[in-house]
């Protein structure tokens, strides 16, 4: 970043140290031939994965609020952002979080709104069936393709998504 968008205010510049092998324990021959990454990986990920439900329902409520707030303040350039955003942290980590099918919903939503030439041509009622689709397949667990109402859903908002967005060509 240039030094010009700085000017006239006050900041401090934090250097990290460089030098990161004083937080590191390097381990003697023996151990590291007994080490497997991939199997710590793993381990570490299942402890982990207790809390993924959590963290998709509170992506989920998010997304939620970025709604309420287009719905309270109308369609906003910022509005728009904030709910594309969160939209979008969904769709980067519903796999990793166990919900493959929620995360394929998100991708359409993200296209939807990626795609539409300004936000005026963005239709609402649909913009509110994406966010409670998602808000309900969270919190009903509906995790992969598995889940025949989930799948459904996806396909049909998939398919109107589509025919909106080709009509927009037109």
């Amino acid at each position: 970043m240039s030094a010009d968008l700085f000017e006239g205010e006050e900041y401090e510049l934090v250097t990290p140290p460089s030098d990161l092998r004083k937080k590191v324990r390097i381990m003697n021959k023996r151990e590291a031939a007994k080490f497997d990454p991939v199997k710590a990986a793993e381990i570490a990920l299942e402890r982990l994965s207790q809390n993924f439900g959590g963290w998709m329902s509170n992506e989920a409520a998010e997304l939620m609020a970025a709604w309420d707030v287009v719905q309270s303040e109308g369609l906003t350039a910022e509005n728009l952002d904030t709910l594309y955003q969160s939209a979008h942290n969904i769709k980067g980590q519903a796999l990793t979080l166990g919900y493959p099918l929620v995360g394929s919903v998100a991708a359409s939503f993200c296209r939807l709104i990626e795609t539409v030439p300004s936000p005026s041509a963005l239709p609402l009622p649909l913009v509110e069936q994406y966010v409670v689709a998602i808000r309900a397949m969270v919190a009903e667990g509906a995790k992969d393709d598995q889940n025949e109402t989930g799948s459904a859903l996806l396909d049909r908002l998939t398919e109107v998504t589509e025919d909106y967005l080709a009509q927009l060509k037109k």
